[in-house]
């Protein structure tokens, strides 16, 4: 089973990275660019487990190491 785990900044939370891609990218001349928000995108392979189990184990893996949940939020997308 292959997830795909994406991690983004919760709304609110100030993104200095996001902000200087956003300034970099106006200045290279895309002046429509009107925000950019910096995230992460992690895959991970599971062997043996079932769709619920996997489920489990993913938001244990997103809640202790995978997302700072204080600051970020995080979306699974499970595929067999």
């Amino acid at each position: 089973m292959q997830a795909k785990v994406y991690v983004t900044l919760k709304k609110g939370v100030h993104d200095p990275q996001g902000e200087a891609v956003g300034h970099t990218l106006s200045e290279m001349g895309y002046k429509k660019v009107g925000g950019v928000r910096i995230g992460k995108y992690i895959e991970i392979r599971l062997n043996d487990v079932s769709p619920p189990e996997a489920e489990t184990m993913l938001k244990e893996m997103c809640d202790k190491l995978l997302a700072n949940t204080v600051i970020e939020s995080y979306k699974i997308d499970l595929q067999d």
